[in-house]
């Protein structure tokens, strides 16, 4: 079962817009939903399911609003969820900035879009370019002919529209992972892993079948192959156009696409990752007068590679002021309102080592708050490099004219949630 009613409200619990689906919870129970809210706040106990008698709150919150469907069955909290999610990435997609102003100023684009997302309580139609073709943001003349519901809504393949057209077809493939990683102050790394994502832009003509081969363990061993470098997938989600069935049974990727920009699937990779850009740092106080900082960076990777727009977040006395830098690359500067000296650096070449000299005035009185030590962060992208060593053995692309297409390949590392704990 799924939701009976959706709210969007403002941050004072007024109903900017609902959609009754099934009937059969009240409309008023919305009247309890920021008060039990409020309650458990205070009590610093906020959960993302509340109750009220047998009705069930589940909710989310973005920018200005809160987004609640309310139910009073055991309903799948996880399809809820994503449903709101959902809601949420076609509203942006319709207006750009989801908040109080653009449900006000696009009432009945939101009703029409709450009436086909969902139907008695269940999703149905969630795709924004399928959405776009007839739930329009600009007034329309009636006629017979827009009356129609676009065919791809009752397709097998709801997500790609039939006779599309290119004079050139191509589709490129994006194969992004993020490294997320913690490493303490003794230079141990305490968890790593890697998230992926495999994007794609399509630019092919008619209902192409596309298939993709990676470099899976999985499916090497189950092919008796065990050449080159393979990965272990976890966590693997795919997009609705991937056949569930063929992958299960023979691990194939095999997909219709959707036109233009999707994210075909996500996947994690739990390894232990040696750090890409690693950090040391030496902080050194002048009796309470002043404070020097050295920050040394070194690129553990290819020297063949290079990373890009790398940004070193090194955290600093609340209390600092008169900020001096010298760096061997790149800029500094500092950022009074996070404490935080930002240590930017355009390209950084594999295995070189660059420095960063800061030093701040103290005030003469020793502040007595004990502060957190926050810790350095670093933010970076090196192109045409992953990680994991996944990689992209194939893409056939079958049509039933036959034409000839071109496959794009791109490999993107990027830092995720990348933290270096330091001494000071």
């Amino acid at each position: 079962m799924s939701a009976s009613a959706v709210f969007v409200l403002d941050l004072k619990g007024k109903v900017l817009i609902c959609r009754n689906y099934k009937g059969d919870v009240d409309m008023a129970e919305i009247d309890n939903f920021l008060p039990l809210l409020m309650t458990q706040e205070e009590e610093g106990l906020t959960s993302p399911i509340m109750s009220h008698g047998n009705v069930h709150f589940l909710w989310i919150k973005h920018s200005n609003l809160y987004l609640v469907a309310t139910t009073n069955k055991n309903s799948n909290a996880s399809l809820v969820y994503a449903f709101l999610y959902k809601v949420v990435e076609v509203f942006t997609e319709y207006f750009t900035e989801l908040e109080e102003e653009s449900i006000q100023d696009n009432f009945v684009v939101v009703y029409e879009l709450l009436d086909e997302l969902m139907d008695f309580g269940f999703p149905q139609t969630t795709d924004s370019k399928i959405l776009q073709e007839y739930i329009t943001q600009e007034g329309t003349k009636l006629e017979v002919a827009k009356t129609k519901v676009p065919t791809t809504v009752t397709n097998a393949v709801s997500w790609r529209s039939e006779g599309i057209k290119y004079k050139k077809n191509e589709v490129f493939i994006d194969v992004i992972e993020s490294i997320n990683l913690l490493v303490n102050a003794n230079g141990s790394v305490m968890s790593s892993d890697i998230v992926g994502t495999v994007k794609l832009k399509t630019m092919l003509s008619g209902m192409p079948e596309l298939r993709l081969g990676l470099n899976d363990r999985a499916l090497f061993a189950l092919t008796g192959r065990d050449k080159g470098k393979t990965v272990t997938m976890e966590d693997v989600k795919f997009h609705q156009c991937v056949r569930l069935s063929r992958f299960e049974s023979d691990r194939t990727i095999s997909f219709i696409p959707p036109d233009g920009e999707s994210e075909l699937m996500s996947y994690r990779i739990n390894t232990h990752v040696k750090p890409l850009i690693w950090i040391e740092s030496v902080i050194e106080k002048f009796s309470h007068s002043r404070v020097e900082i050295m920050v040394k960076a070194k690129g553990q990777f290819k020297k063949q590679s290079v990373a890009n727009n790398v940004e070193v977040r090194v955290p600093v006395p609340s209390d600092a002021d008169s900020p001096k830098f010298k760096t061997s690359t790149g800029h500094a500067k500092y950022v009074p309102e996070k404490n935080l000296a930002v240590w930017t650096i355009k390209s950084f070449p594999g295995g070189k080592e660059f420095l960063m000299r800061a030093s701040f005035g103290l005030p003469s009185v020793e502040n007595d708050e004990m502060e957190g030590k926050p810790p350095i962060t670093v933010n970076f992208e090196i192109p045409y490099f992953t990680v994991s060593g996944i990689q992209v053995r194939y893409m056939k692309i079958i049509e039933k004219s036959g034409y000839q297409a071109l496959p794009w390949v791109r490999y993107i590392t990027q830092s995720g949630d990348y933290q270096l704990r330091s001494n000071f």
